[in-house]
């Protein structure tokens, strides 16, 4: 027997981090197999689904590497793999059910339904429809709608007995037919919901194990019910711990990202994306830019593989030291055995201590491919760069080394890409560095310094500024970050004397140049 996963988002938003995590075990668990991956897209909430929001998800699995055998733009034998397009087949299972006697007909209404639960609550009992409108005969179904009554389909639970079933990450699970309540499974207008389709979907596409987050494990009883009624064998079942918010046990999610904002590192995480968005033009908006979901790291330059290892961990390990993976490596050891049970807390600065570690492990030319893009969309080079742009890139880029955590980064060292009349000035640091006694001639002097240094390299430049310090009779501090807030704008940066070097002679002098101008307004 072949091994088939299959991975079913709908499209009512954007791509959530815990439902990546679920498809890279499905993705990997199939792949470990030798067997088949399946995206199923369950788009029976109308009002729910948004037609724009199948295109971001796809994207993502695209970029994350999570390939896929069957499904959308992929298709397939069993096609179509869209649920919106499978109502008739729906149908006709409903009326299967209906003739074995595993479903019914109900003509109640919302309000009779309510009163029911009600009376349940007031009376300290569990509620249990009971099945009052049920129509059974053609007779009760004339009857039922001469009142003008319109009739869903829910399933006939078994009242008595237990639903015992093996799951390949909690082990043997027991839910009481009891507890069960007869769930609707085709709307008045003959649309079917999620229950239904689901387990019919599993059948017709042949799928062997259900891997999926642990909040689906109450929906299994009544999706081994429907698919037993129907004569299907049921999968194999494997239900995940969900991803937490972090700092929290809570699962994740992707509207609270007001809530969890409140936390240090998950904001610090946010503010450095955003600002990169910022400088880009990229909308910022809760729904679609949030570390919640997985656009956000694709746009603000994370490795997809960076982000596949550390989900990867979160609720499985090898061992306890083994934290960096490759594809092939995830691969070769993935094991349902090795989940844990607990749920996983989601932790943005590990995940960007992965994303660290990854970008240093690329080579310059590399990290360089990675962050041009950025300074094409800010309009810092062309479209293609010249091989200027493209040197001055490298230039940065090597000298800004581990600070450059991802590509989206390079957008902090505006001041190499710039005009010298463009830079702006940090006016803070400007007072604090420039607006002192003494600093202008200091200034001044070491500005002609820059006039005769020769070569004009990194090396050069930080002989001449000992010189010049020794011969001044001053201690490096008082001239070194007046210079570069002078030359840059900022008091904080990669090697002084690597970014004058990178700016040039001529660039340099001018912008001092700039400065003392200003001090003198």
């Amino acid at each position: 027997m072949s091994v088939r996963t299959r991975f079913a988002p709908s499209p009512t938003g954007y791509l959530h981090i815990g439902g990546v995590r679920t498809a890279l075990f499905n993705w990997l668990f199939a792949r470990h197999h030798g067997g088949q991956f399946l995206l199923r897209v369950d788009d029976t909430d109308e009002e729910r689904n948004l037609a724009a929001a199948l295109q971001p998800i796809l994207r993502g699995f695209r970029w994350l590497g999570l390939d896929w055998d069957e499904g959308p733009e992929v298709d397939g034998p069993y096609a179509p793999y869209f649920q919106s397009q499978r109502g008739d087949r729906y149908r006709a299972a409903v009326d299967q059910l209906l003739a074995i006697g595993a479903a019914y007909r109900d003509f109640a209404t919302t309000d009779e339904i309510q009163a029911e639960r009600e009376q349940a609550q007031r009376e300290k009992k569990r509620f249990l429809y009971s099945r009052r409108w049920m129509a059974e005969t053609e007779g009760e179904v004339a009857s039922f709608e001469a009142e003008g009554r319109r009739a869903v389909v829910r399933l006939r639970m078994p009242r008595e007995g237990v639903c015992v079933f093996r799951d390949l990450v909690r082990g043997d699970v027991e839910f009481g037919w009891a507890l069960e309540q007869d769930h609707v499974i085709q709307r008045a207008d003959g649309t079917c919901l999620y229950h239904l389709a689901s387990a019919v979907d599993d059948h017709d596409f042949a799928i062997t194990h259900v891997i999926r987050a642990v909040e689906h494990l109450s929906n299994t009883p009544r999706q081994i019910f429907i698919t037993t009624a129907l004569g299907y064998e049921p999968p194999v079942f494997a239900h995940l711990p969900y991803v937490a918010a972090p700092g929290s046990s809570e699962k994740l999610s992707k509207r609270k990202l007001a809530k969890y904002l409140q936390h240090r590192e998950f904001r610090q995480v946010y503010d450095h994306g955003a600002a990169i968005a910022e400088q880009i033009g990229l909308p910022v908006m809760p729904e679609t830019f949030s570390p919640v979901v997985v656009d956000f790291y694709r746009e603000v330059g994370y490795e997809p593989d960076a982000l596949v290892n550390y989900l990867l961990l979160l609720g499985w390990s090898l061992d306890d030291h083994t934290e960096t993976f490759s594809t092939e490596e995830m691969i070769r050891h993935f094991s349902l055995d090795r989940v844990n049970r607990s749920e996983a807390s989601f932790d943005p600065q590990k995940l960007l201590a992965f994303q660290e570690r990854r970008m240093q492990a690329l080579t310059l030319d590399e990290r360089v491919a990675r962050v041009v893009p950025y300074l094409e969309r800010a309009g810092l080079v062309g479209r293609p760069p010249t091989d200027a742009q493209r040197m001055r890139t490298r230039q940065v880029v090597l000298a800004a080394g581990d600070r450059i955590k991802v590509a989206g980064d390079v957008l902090g060292y505006l001041e190499f890409f710039q005009g010298d009349g463009d830079i702006a000035y940090d006016d803070k640091a400007f007072n604090k560095r420039l607006r002192k006694d003494g600093v202008e001639p200091l200034l001044r002097r070491f500005q002609d310094r820059l006039g005769v240094v020769n070569p004009f390299d990194t090396a050069t430049l930080e002989d001449a500024m000992r010189t010049f310090v020794e011969t001044e009779g001053i201690k490096i501090g008082q001239i070194v970050h007046s210079v570069r807030v002078a030359v840059t704008g900022k008091a904080v940066g990669f090697g002084l004397f690597d970014g004058l070097a990178i700016l040039g002679r001529d660039a340099c002098v001018a912008r001092i140049d700039r400065a003392l101008k200003r001090l003198a307004e």
